[in-house]
């Protein structure tokens, strides 16, 4: 008689097709809140569709994609064991991005790799992107979730994501439209963000020994719920701000830190100056900076200082745009305006201290 042999497997490998299956059904509730009129089907089909005879109320329709993902933020969401959060700041890295030249935001799709299929656990991320989806205005059609046993350990994961929006031609926000003696609205960040993490890791941790559950009396919490704080979603202000007031710009501050991306919607004649004295960093800011004897202009290059959005809008324009986003609960204030360029190298500095 011969003896009957096992061959090899895709759950032998480390995949398991079930509990993927399983996370599908899960996530459907929480993307079933982010649906738009204009999209067809539900989750399952090998593409999420959108219906583009939407856009035919538009002129000249562009449309606007980004794409990013939330950097080594996850592995604090891992330490800490909470998931539904990091998917509001995938959203705020992706449409605050697109919403940046004045596009509405749309739909977006996701991507989520993981070292093992915790059904419960892809469900909260997903979760997480769906509220996040539902705070921008924009639809969640579709994803993937991939299983990479032996890549990654199996508690580990990444999410990635892209989004698309849509803007008319001649609505289209962006250095073109700044001109000399404009003023630059800053809005506040809700804390670090989702930039600058492999810093404040090597910081807080490397050099000076903290832990997520250590309690802070600066931050009023402990340090890991300050640093799983989600990234403010500044989309659907934007666009209510564009319809309120005359905007000629949006920069989105993220990697790199505020002068070099206010500098990216500054053209080359021109220079944007921000005045240090308007506002006080928050707390963590200060905190890594110590810890980490970091210097003010390294910090500066990295973090976003507490500010996450800024707005260049014409000076008549400005009590207009400060009460609009007063109304809409959003810490704004004039932080600097647009000059000439003269001999200026930079197409955005710092001046002065910050408050205290």
């Amino acid at each position: 008689m011969t003896e009957k042999t096992t061959g090899a497997s895709y759950a032998a490998a480390g995949v398991d097709i079930e509990a993927g299956d399983r996370a599908v059904e899960l996530m459907k509730e929480w993307v079933k809140k982010t649906q738009r009129p204009e999209v067809l089907g539900g989750l399952g089909g090998f593409a999420g569709l959108f219906d583009a005879s939407a856009l035919k109320r538009y002129e000249r329709p562009l449309l606007a994609s980004a794409t990013d993902g939330v950097g080594t933020k996850v592995d604090i969401a891992r330490q800490l064991g909470v998931y539904d959060t990091i998917g509001h700041d995938l959203v705020a890295m992706v449409m605050d991005d697109i919403v940046v030249c004045g596009a509405e935001p749309l739909f977006m799709t996701d991507y989520i790799c993981v070292g093992k299929v915790h059904p419960e656990r892809v469900a909260a991320i997903v979760k997480g992107i769906a509220e996040g989806c539902v705070l921008a205005g924009c639809a969640l059609v579709g994803g993937e979730t991939a299983e990479h046993p032996g890549l990654l350990g199996p508690d580990d994961f990444d999410v990635a994501g892209a989004g698309t929006g849509v803007v008319e031609y001649d609505r289209l926000l962006g250095a073109d439209r700044i001109r000399t003696g404009d003023a630059v609205i800053a809005m506040a960040s809700s804390g670090l963000h989702s930039n600058g993490y492999s810093l404040v890791r090597h910081v807080l941790f490397d050099r000076a020994g903290m832990s997520l559950d250590q309690h802070v009396e600066e931050l009023g919490r402990t340090l890991g719920e300050e640093l799983l704080e989600p990234t403010k979603i500044y989309s659907l202000d934007c666009m209510a701000l564009t319809r309120t007031a005359e905007v000629h710009a949006y920069s989105h501050i993220t990697g790199g830190g505020l002068a070099a991306n206010l500098a990216r919607v500054i053209p080359d004649h021109l220079h944007a100056t921000v005045d240090r004295s308007t506002w006080a960093p928050g707390a963590i800011f200060d905190l890594v900076g110590k810890a980490g004897q970091v210097e003010q202009l390294e910090l500066e290059k990295t973090l976003n200082m507490g500010v996450g959005m800024m707005a260049v809008v014409p000076q008549e324009s400005v009590d207009v745009a400060l009460t609009a986003l007063a109304d809409r609960g959003v810490d704004a204030w004039v932080v600097g305006e647009i000059l000439d360029r003269e001999d200026r190298t930079e197409g955005a500095t710092l001046t002065g201290s910050y408050a205290s």
